[in-house]
């Protein structure tokens, strides 16, 4: 009822099915961030972080518990879906807030997507007898299924999901832990600190990078709606699926480090089949160990991770139509199985699209990687400049550490790793909030500026005593 109040106060309705337990969550974010997900970009992030690839997921986790910390304020502030848009629409203006839902559409639209095709692709390699298309056919079509059928369904295929690659990785960690006992390989600390390739720049290019690893904890603020507990159990479950992956990313990509046969080859070409990771576990355990890591990563990229990847999408879709900022269609909601049943098959259908219209090109999951990441920091950025307008501005807030302090270095380590992202990834970015700040004017020009329901007025000073 509490939930349904505060809802209310705003001028929505309580629409979807509020059935998601903290449990619940934190397998939604895990599977989502795919704990096995340095397996498959580990090739980049060694190659660009000068083999520093563990000390890069230690600044990727880092960077994120301040952005996690920001997402814990805001929707306790704003407990409803939409995630970024909503937090910037309420916390600095409607205007502000559709730039920010438009810059993480170019994250949330093209993720499902790129998942799709980077798992067509592997299981492809894997079984070549079935062209990618069919793979990628598949996975939307089951995915689609899924969430179409109920939010409790989701959880419940995700929490099975989820055990079956903790244990790939579990097995993964001890036959590598095995291999260095026994002399494989050589023991070191360069992944976190090589002073031969060491620079600042070195790293934040590496973590724009390792960033797709960490995509995913964000997208439980999209569940603020459907959560049993509230918004307090909402930021909680961010943050421990935050401190939850970077443990398990850091631990298998220093022991993979530690495991590459030819370090300087890795360094001087990259990884541009993206096959270093199954290298290093066949070196571990043989050719079982690389087969099992390769279809594993194929599989959870391509089922789990694109499965919540696509609720988190669709999610956005429905509250940004719910406001009249999208067509009306997407915020119908299915009054028997309690989902945005529209959004979600438009989500499936523009990842189907994308995804063979990708398979073609050589460069394919290079350009929608840097395009996600690209636009995941800079909805990051504009979270933390939202805490501290709404909390500290408009609400004369004086608690200085959750307001001011945490928001500002979070955005200013954030903004250094976007400076050093890739160059094609920012011109296509930019590019994309130009398209934005267009339909922007044509809203405005047409009579139809933003407006979100049930604004509520800044209290007055001094009452703004939230404990952290």
């Amino acid at each position: 009822m509490h939930e349904q109040n505060e809802l209310g106060r705003y001028g929505y309705r309580q629409e979807l099915a509020r059935g998601l337990r903290f449990r619940d969550l934190v397998a939604y974010g895990l599977v989502y961030m795919v704990p096995i997900a340095p397996m498959a970009i580990f090739g980049s992030v060694y190659a660009g972080s000068g083999g520093m690839v563990a000390l890069a997921y230690v600044v990727g986790v880092v960077a994120l518990v301040f952005t996690a910390f920001s997402y814990a304020q805001m929707v306790r502030a704003f407990p409803m879906s939409g995630s970024v848009y909503n937090y910037a629409g309420r916390g600095i203006g409607a205007p502000v807030g559709f730039l920010a839902g438009w810059v993480i559409l170019l994250d949330y639209v093209l993720v499902p997507g790129l998942l799709y095709l980077v798992a067509s692709v592997a299981m492809h390699a894997s079984v070549p007898s079935v062209p990618v298309w069919c793979w990628l056919l598949g996975f939307v079509v089951v995915n689609t299924v899924v969430n179409s059928v109920g939010i409790r369904m989701t959880a419940l295929v995700t929490r099975v999901m989820l055990v079956g690659e903790l244990l790939v990785l579990a097995v993964f960690l001890v036959v590598a832990a095995g291999a260095l006992a026994a002399g494989k390989g050589r023991l070191s600390w360069e992944a976190f600190y090589d002073s031969d390739t060491f620079g600042w720049s070195v790293v934040a290019g590496a973590v724009s990078i390792a960033v797709l690893s960490f995509l995913g904890f964000d997208g439980i603020s999209m569940l603020a709606e459907e959560s049993r507990g509230g918004p307090r159990q909402v930021g909680r479950a961010m943050a421990a699926v935050l401190i939850l992956a970077g443990v398990l990313f850091v631990g298998q990509t220093w022991l993979a480090a530690m495991l590459v046969a030819d370090p300087g080859r890795l360094l001087a070409e990259g990884d541009p089949a993206g096959t270093a990771f199954y290298d290093v576990a066949r070196v571990a355990g043989g050719g079982w160990l690389a087969t099992v890591c390769a279809v594993a990563t194929a599989i959870a990229w391509g089922l789990p991770n694109s499965m919540v990847a696509q609720v988190a999408t669709s999610r956005l879709l429905y509250a940004m139509a719910r406001d009249r900022q999208l067509p009306g269609f997407l915020a119908r909601v299915s009054p028997r199985r309690g989902v945005p049943v529209n959004a979600t098959l438009l989500t499936g259908v523009v990842s189907l699209v994308l995804g063979l219209y990708m398979a073609g090109r050589a460069d394919g999951v290079t350009v929608l990687s840097s395009l996600v990441n690209f636009g995941a920091m800079v909805a990051f950025l504009v979270l933390h400049v939202s805490v501290v307008v709404h909390h500290l501005v408009r609400r004369r807030s004086r608690n200085w550490w959750a307001h001011l302090v945490m928001p500002v270095l979070g955005f200013t380590v954030l903004a250094y790793v976007v400076v050093h992202a890739n160059i094609a990834a920012q011109r296509a970015g930019l590019a994309w909030l130009a398209v934005g700040l267009v339909v922007l004017a044509c809203l405005y020009a047409t009579g139809r500026r933003p407006v979100l329901s049930g604004l509520v007025p800044a209290r007055p000073a001094g009452r703004d005593l939230e404990r952290v």
